[in-house]
This record gives structure tokens, sequence and C-alpha cells, in this order.
């Protein structure tokens, strides 16, 4: 008995097979065949069949369409809301001029397609969180099992996964897309990266020690760490000493960055200050934790549900004059 494959490649290299269309009923006599002589009484592959049947529990949508946000209907923000942030992508940085003339650095992250793919929650994980994915990434680049997690939940294949906590009022289906409306200006976020790696480093870079006199009563040892214990009396060096060492290439988060500009017409926020890591880096922006809700504006939730503005929108104006 020819198997599915051989007789596919078989058929392939006849003439008068050159289309699709005419090897379907080919393809299901083999598959009839195929299943039929299967030992369904076997335990493995009862338990294939019950997975290819089982269905996931957070099926709102079909195909990653946004259809599951038709039914989600804006709420107004508690301070035990706990909302979702985003992945974006470090731009690079900028610089504009506020109302009294002084300049502001800013920080453009871009929201490279962020959407939900997968709600995980107490009953099956025990917590209640969003898993999102950013930017996109062709079928080769990821593995069979990668490949079928986007399947299953309908959405594009992502480059970059990464999960955050929420509450109940937050939550949002599988495949709503998160744009940069989601803040506002004038608000802070905390914004999550991986600092620039510096390599091997000495400890005046790396901690920023004076170093030895240059001069005088030295030999080759102006950029040394000096002495770095005590006598016998404790016999060791103490955990945490510092020394020279492995420098960046660690993640850090920025507390309390304050959003300048919004621009969701082209999904960009503007941060002010900067950001860790290079540009092209994933980072996570969420609501910063160290804000009481009287400090934080009023921000929309669960997400953004209305129609993208196309003007940006800028951050209220100062009232103390920088120059005074």
């Amino acid at each position: 008995m020819l198997l599915r494959g051989q007789l596919v490649t078989l058929l392939s290299s006849l003439r008068g097979f050159q289309t699709c269309e005419s090897l379907l009923p080919t393809l299901q006599v083999c598959r009839y065949i195929q299943t039929s002589s299967t030992d369904v009484s076997d335990p493995a592959v009862q338990h294939s069949q019950s997975r290819s049947l089982a269905q996931p529990a957070y099926v709102e949508e079909e195909e990653g369409s946004d259809e599951g946000t038709d039914d989600l209907k804006p709420t107004d923000i508690s301070p035990d809301t706990r909302r979702c942030g985003v992945i974006a992508v470090k731009a690079g940085m900028t610089q504009e001029w506020d109302e009294w003339g002084a300049r502001v650095p800013l920080t453009v992250l871009w929201i490279d397609d962020c959407q939900v793919v997968q709600v995980k929650t107490p009953e099956r994980e025990g917590y209640l969180a969003l898993q999102l994915g950013c930017g996109s990434k062709r079928e080769k680049q990821l593995n069979g099992r990668e490949v079928g997690h986007y399947t299953w939940a309908g959405v594009p294949l992502k480059r970059k996964l990464t999960e955050f906590r929420i509450t109940d009022d937050a939550y949002l289906p599988v495949g709503t897309t998160l744009n940069a409306a989601h803040f506002v200006p004038g608000q802070y976020v905390d914004v999550q990266g991986t600092t620039i790696g510096k390599g091997f480093q000495g400890v005046m870079k790396r901690w920023g020690f004076a170093g030895q006199p240059a001069s005088h009563g030295n030999s080759k040892a102006h950029r040394a760490g000096g002495s770095i214990g005590a006598c016998q009396d404790p016999g060791k060096v103490w955990p945490g000493k510092k020394m020279p060492g492995r420098m960046g290439g660690k993640t850090r988060t920025l507390p309390c960055a304050y959003v300048y500009k919004v621009d969701a017409a082209r999904n960009l926020l503007y941060v002010r200050g900067q950001v860790p890591g290079h540009k092209g880096n994933f980072v996570k922006v969420r609501d910063a934790v160290l804000k009481t809700f009287k400090e934080q504006p009023s921000r929309p939730v669960p997400t953004f549900l209305g129609t993208l503005p196309l003007q940006p929108f800028l951050a209220p104006k100062s009232t103390i004059n920088p120059f005074e």
C-alpha cells in the first residue's frame, strides 16, 4: 500500500496531473485509506485525535480579526485598574521645543502591529494576563511549535512575545490590536528594555572610579582598582565588591517616563528622556506603578476603541517657567 506522500510524488510526475485541483479526489481517497488503516484503539492515536479536535478555551473571534472588539465597551478607570501594556520598538531620539521655548529631548517608540495572542486565565495558568505579540516574521524563521501557537490563535506570525498582568476590567480578546492611542499625553509610563552591552570593562568606566595618581609614585597602575580586601580578618573579598567585569546587556526599567506626544496615526509614542537599549530593540511600555491614581490623567479602559485621530496630541503646557 502506497503512503500518501509517495502517491502524491508519483502522480505529480505523470502528465495530466499538473494542477493541484486534479489531485484533490486522489488525496481524499488516500486520507480515507490512511485513517481506516490506523488502529483507533492505540492510546497515542486517541490522544492525537483528541488534541486535534480540542478547541482553545479563549476563542471569541476567528482568523485574528477584530470582530471580538465590537463587544467591548469603554469603562471608567479606577485606582485598582491594571491595564495591559504594549511592545514597542525604539526608533531613535529627536527633540522638540515646548511653549516656553525650552528644548525637550524625546525618544520615539514605534508600536509595530501589537496584538493579543493569548489570554491566560486563573483556571488554566493560575493568573490573569494577556500575551502580546509584536512585529512580523516569516514562517521559516520560526519552529513548528511557534508557528502552531500563532496559527491556533489566528494571528499573524510575530517577532516578539511578552505578557502583562491585568485586572478583570482590562480584559481584551485574542486578536485585538493595540495602538499608540492606548496611552494619553501627559501620563507617566515605565519603559523596560535591555541596556547596550559594553563588554568587559575596568573599574573607571564601569563604576566611575577616579583612578590612581597619573605621574609620581605610580608604575603602570594608573587605571587599576587598587586594594580589594582587608587583612587576615576577615580574610576574604566581600560579595558585591566593585571590580572589573561585564558591563551592560542587562534588563533595566526606566520608571515614570513622561509621555510628551502621541501620534496615533503613525503608532508613535514620544517619551521624554532616554530609554535603555539600541535603536531597533524591543521595549515594554506600561503605566507607571510609582505614580498614584491622582497623579495620572484619565486613560482608556480596556484600550482605545474609537476612531484613530489623524493629528498628534501634545501634553498639556507646563505652568512652570523653566527660565525663571
